[in-house]
């Protein structure tokens, strides 16, 4: 038998059982990053973080190295999962409900993400791309629910992606006990107003 394929061999299983236990230790560090930022801010300790996710400070640190690198990727992660959801609820809803769903689902993301914002803006070289991140996943997103509702004469057609974001973006920062739900309202009300002077494409 030839010893080198024993070696060969060995690394062909070895290697992508690691690679499959970075990419779960790395959710679970971004999952519990996620949880961490929420309850205690994104200035809470590392090992709180490690904790959380049942795994060491090298295991944490190997894969993001500065508490910067881990805040971007918390970031990056949680604008995916806000922006994919557009799709399943196109698929699902009609064109206005999955538009007015998206839109709060968009609401509460940034209302959970303060924190996460406020660090975008300390100058770190890690977060210079996310504003543009943000930009080109979330325009894309509402643009298609956009345009459907439009086509299907349940809003009208003549409202920006990137005006409605920052619209509500602005919303956002409301703060307070009934923050949340008046954001909320504001919001419902911001989508009355869209609905007048619709017109069903022919």
């Amino acid at each position: 038998m030839d010893p080198g394929s024993v070696v060969r061999g060995k690394n062909a299983t070895s290697v992508p059982r690691m690679r499959a236990d970075a990419r779960k230790n790395e959710e679970a560090v971004l999952e519990a990053a996620k949880i961490v930022f929420a309850r205690s801010g994104v200035d809470a300790p590392i090992r709180e973080i490690a904790a959380q996710a049942s795994v060491g400070l090298g295991t944490l640190y190997r894969r993001f190295p500065t508490r910067a690198d881990l805040v971007a990727a918390v970031f990056r992660r949680e604008v995916d999962a806000c922006a994919d959801a557009a799709a399943t609820l196109a698929s699902e809803r009609s064109p206005a409900d999955a538009m007015a769903a998206w839109l709060m689902l968009y609401t509460r993301f940034l209302a959970t993400k303060q924190g996460l914002a406020a660090a975008l803006h300390s100058g770190d070289a890690a977060f210079a791309t996310l504003p543009d991140y943000f930009r080109s996943r979330f325009e894309p997103a509402l643009s298609m629910l956009l345009d459907a509702a439009a086509h299907a004469g349940e809003v009208r057609s003549d409202v920006s992606p990137y005006d409605l974001l920052r619209g509500i973006g602005n919303l956002a920062v409301a703060s307070g006990e009934d923050g949340a739900a008046h954001i909320e309202r504001m919001v419902m009300l911001l989508l009355d107003g869209m609905r007048h002077g619709a017109v069903k494409s022919s």
